[in-house]
């Protein structure tokens, strides 16, 4: 490969196109309507050269980045340059189409300089309604894509500037809040008509030449440390699985199951024992499969390489056709989150026998979206509140896990409380942490989360989506499993009762819905933790005095909380020599 010719400018130019994705970012969550995007940052923007390669990405939800790269290529053979003007913006959400689900609207804005196309800028975000059989499109049970919402193939929505208004009437009648949907889309255009505008400011500065130049370097560039960083793995094929609870039709349980085959400098990836694609949402469409997969070995190989279209240059994924990974249509799919969190965290099951240093135990491994929907009591206009819940994040070789954040995928932010209070008739009654939830081990797996959430509205739809109820957080090298997670309708009260993960429910006034979130599974082996360690966690209430000696070993007083080391090392001492510690 030739080397890089001026590895400087190469940088410069590399950090002015992710500073232009980022202020993509800000603009578009500085403008936007729904709290899924103001609040939650459910989305990414991205740039592209002229050949439709991802040169820089915004530092926003790593799942949605390889919806950008399939739907780009797939602009790429729809579209030449001629059929393309200044200020036009293309949109898609089809799944099927190099779309992620129907309520990521994908957008890409073509980039003249001087009459030439000289690349693209695109983002994408959730919105909170494209209409479809349940409000937000996030409903559990769902059996065809038609029932999620309104699909939309590679078309211009704006042309040159200028909205289409035939197809915004076509929006605006098939959505149930359009002043919030459309005011998204408007802000996506807008962040686009940023977008564009600095990467022509960018090649006016420097020159077409050089800055093309300069990124195929980049491109190359990262290409090469990703190959070099795949011969530090001992070759030979790596097998992980993970299991989806359910599909919200059947309660069968979805395999998932990775084969990682490392060959010098490239990377295969199959799902040979993966199961058949299901008759619920739960389906996951190529674009999210392969983010899943890049987002793991990229997290694995080198996490700090910059992230483009060359970091995928090395890798070969493939899904068999009519699998839960690579669906047919018209198998809905609006709930694919489920299926590509297990990929990854299946990944790093994989990964873990080659590079312990460089695996998370087991995460929260799914994505809880409610989308609760009514009519305002005091304003009475219709709403709809998306609500996205993350839960715990894994232990790491050398560092718990990080209690309250999300991890892999999504990255996404929480609701605040004020905000979905002063917007949606509902009062947030409990957030916190849950205690003995995370795994133990060396590394405490995190903690999960409880958000309880009071209906004020007479009554309220709750379409929601959730997993990992069934099948816990799994921990690694002696590492115990998180604990899992399960949804309450109505706790400590006479007309308490479990709510299914996936699944459609109508509410009333004074309900109170109760989410657990799954936590997180521990790292090594919990009899090697420092026992300040636990008994900091003790103090914090993260670990119940009960919780540090059954499952650490560490004996405290129960009045100071300071640890008995004697009586900790003699318990430990047992555990290690009795094969029934009880």
């Amino acid at each position: 490969m030739t080397p890089t010719a001026d590895p400087v400018r190469m940088q410069v130019l590399r950090y002015a196109m992710e500073q232009v994705a980022d202020e993509m970012g800000k603009t578009l969550v500085r403008t936007a309507r729904s709290t899924v995007i103001k609040e939650i940052k459910d989305i990414s923007c991205a740039v592209f050269d002229a050949r439709g390669n991802t040169v820089a990405q915004a530092h926003h939800a790593p799942m949605l980045l390889t919806g950008f790269e399939l739907g780009m290529r797939e602009l790429v053979r729809r579209f030449r340059p001629e059929d393309l003007a200044d200020w036009d913006v293309v949109v898609t959400n089809d799944p099927y189409a190099g779309g992620q689900h129907v309520m990521d609207l994908v957008t890409f804005t073509p980039v003249f300089h001087r009459g030439s196309l000289v690349g693209f800028v695109g983002s994408i975000a959730h919105h909170a309604d494209m209409g479809g059989a349940a409000p937000g499109g996030v409903a559990g049970g769902m059996t065809e894509i038609y029932q999620e919402g309104l699909r939309l193939p590679m078309v211009k929505l704006f042309k040159e500037g200028r909205e289409d208004a035939e197809l915004f009437g076509i929006l605006e009648r098939n959505i149930r809040v359009p002043e919030k949907t459309l005011g998204d889309i408007r802000a996506q255009a807008s962040a686009n008509f940023v977008g564009a505008r600095r990467v022509r400011e960018i090649h006016e500065r420097h020159g077409t030449a050089t800055v093309q130049a300069s990124l195929d370097d980049l491109l190359d560039y990262s290409e090469r440390r990703i190959r070099d960083g795949l011969t530090r793995i001992p070759e030979g094929r790596y097998t992980g699985a993970d299991h989806v609870d359910d599909d919200g039709i059947s309660s069968d349980p979805i395999r998932i199951q990775v084969n990682v085959t490392i060959r010098g400098r490239e990377a295969e990836v199959d799902f040979e024992g993966t199961s058949d694609q299901v008759k619920g949402n739960v389906n996951c469409p190529l674009a999210t499969v392969h983010a899943a997969v890049y987002y793991a070995l990229i997290a694995v190989v080198d996490p700090h390489v910059p992230p483009n279209s060359g970091c995928y240059r090395p890798f070969r994924v493939s899904a068999r056709l009519g699998s839960v990974v690579n669906p047919r249509p018209p198998a809905a799919c609006g709930a694919r989150t489920n299926v590509s969190q297990k990929i990854t965290e299946a990944m790093m099951r994989a990964l873990s026998d080659a590079l312990p240093d460089r695996v998370m135990a087991g995460s929260h491994g799914q994505i809880t979206n409610c989308g609760y929907s009514g009519w305002h009591p005091e304003t009475g206009k219709r709403f709809v509140y998306i609500d996205i819940q993350g839960g715990g994040a894994g232990a790491r070789p050398g560092k718990d896990g990080r209690d309250g954040q999300d991890s892999h995928l999504a990255r996404f932010m929480n609701t605040p409380i004020e905000a979905a209070e002063l917007e949606f008739p509902v009062r947030v009654e409990r957030y916190e942490f849950i205690e003995d939830s995370g795994g133990a081990g060396k590394h405490r797996g995190a903690l999960s989360l409880r958000r309880d959430t009071r209906i004020l509205a007479p009554e309220m739809t709750l379409a929601r989506y959730g997993d990992r109820q069934k099948f816990p957080p799994f921990g690694l090298f002696g590492g115990k499993d998180g604990a899992p997670g399960r949804f309450v309708l109505n706790p400590d009260t006479d007309r308490e009762r479990p709510l299914k993960a996936k699944g459609l429910d109508t509410l009333h006034a004074g309900d109170l819905v109760s989410l657990r979130l799954p936590a997180a599974g521990g790292y090594g082996d919990p009899l090697e933790r420092e026992p300040e360690r636990v008994a900091r966690d003790v103090e914090d209430e993260k670990v119940s005095i009960k919780g540090a000696l059954r499952d650490y070993g560490v004996v405290l007083d129960p009045r100071t909380l300071e640890p008995d080391l004697a009586a900790t090392a003699a318990d430990r001492a047992r555990r290690r020599t009795s094969p029934d510690p009880a």
